[in-house]
């Protein structure tokens, strides 16, 4: 294939070698997913040992966990109640929004080729807000009241947001820059939306908005984790499949089409997706800025911009930055717990602000 495209000036050596560079490459890349990995895991387990109550080890953490499986022991109520219902399932939903955010925001900058893009620069997470307003000030659902009125409110109309985005984009001829501005004056405009609802409200609505606002993960059951691992699961690996085309369109909507890639069709159905994939998680734990745009950053600068490591790499990056930013959070100030989203929004602003001003090439070499 070397040859076909190079033709007899590139001899075997040549082929050789490039061929080497790119199984040296692709291990790397290998590696640093594999590590990025480890690094969730690792810390993860370190967590669950980490809070007010602590009074156990690493190792009791891990045998309570294997006792639900394993006959290995019966641990003490205690130690199963801290680890099985309250550290644990806000644990494993600290890395599935953590995954979720990164790897959409991983694929919106991919597909839109603009690295300020994140899950929220398109308006979800304002919709989603918007969603959740109408119901804790207005007690107005779309199916209905009910315990879930809430998320459903949210979820829906952080999809809602995106159709709307994209047939006002559709004017236009679903340029680029059309849904990035149409996504900055939705955000604009549930926000103001948001902020007369709060005008409004009274004090006990006006404060439960404003906790979701912040973002938290404070409030979650084991029914919320088995609800959304598969959906992010099953998002992310249909996302990792369009890997290839998104590496051709980061070369330019030109390229990729003469590659026989159906560049519309493969932006629509990705941001599609993603949407999905955002909505689900910020359904139950309100807004998480900063997770989506910096992380794919920081993965681009570890292991460039191929998609078929990038998605995976950003997912495990956000994981581990929720996660750490979690658990500083409920121990920072104990027994009182900072929300998650001003955490990760005192991370995300000083790093990013560092990528604008040392970062000297472009962002899709």
């Amino acid at each position: 294939m070397i040859d076909d495209i190079f033709g007899d000036d590139f001899d075997d050596n040549d082929t050789l070698k490039v061929e080497e560079t790119y199984t040296r490459s692709s291990w790397k890349k290998t590696l640093i997913v594999f590590a990025l990995f480890a690094a969730v895991v690792t810390f993860a387990v370190a967590a669950i040992t980490i809070g007010a109550a602590s009074s156990f080890g690493a190792m009791e953490a891990i045998e309570t966990i294997l006792s639900k499986f394993l006959p290995i022991g019966e641990p003490s109520s205690f130690v199963q109640l801290i680890v099985l219902q309250l550290r644990l399932p806000r644990i494993i939903m600290a890395i599935i929004t953590g995954v979720s955010l990164g790897v959409a925001g991983a694929v919106m900058q991919g597909v839109l080729r603009n690295p300020l893009v994140s899950p929220y620069t398109l308006g979800l997470s304002s919709g989603a807000a918007c969603g959740a307003a109408i119901a804790i000030v207005l007690g107005v659902g779309i199916f209905g009241s009910g315990r879930y009125i809430i998320i459903i409110n949210a979820f829906f109309f952080s999809l809602f947001t995106m159709a709307l985005v994209y047939g006002i984009s559709r004017i236009r001829g679903t340029s680029v820059e059309t849904l990035i501005l149409a996504g900055v004056a939705m955000s604009y405009l549930f926000s103001a939306a948001i902020s007369s609802m709060k005008y409004f409200s009274g004090n006990e609505a006006l404060r439960e908005v404003v906790f979701w606002l912040m973002g938290g993960l404070y409030t979650t059951k084991w029914e919320n984790v088995v609800l959304l691992a598969p959906i992010v699961l099953v998002f992310t690996l249909l996302l990792v499949c369009y890997s290839w085309d998104m590496n051709a369109m980061s070369a330019g909507e030109e390229v990729a089409s003469s590659l026989g890639i159906n560049v519309n069709r493969v932006r629509i159905i990705c941001l599609a997706l993603a949407s999905v994939l955002t909505a689900s998680v910020i359904a139950f734990t309100g807004i998480i800025g900063f997770i989506g745009l910096v992380s794919p950053h920081v993965c681009r600068l570890l292991i460039g911009s191929d998609h078929r490591y990038l998605i995976p790499a950003s997912g495990l990056a956000g994981a581990l930055v929720l996660l750490v930013s979690d658990t500083a959070c409920r121990t920072m100030v104990q027994p009182t717990e900072i929300p998650v989203g001003i955490v990760t929004s005192f991370i995300g602003v000083p790093f990013f602000l560092y990528l604008l001003v040392r970062r000297k090439r472009r962002w899709w070499q």
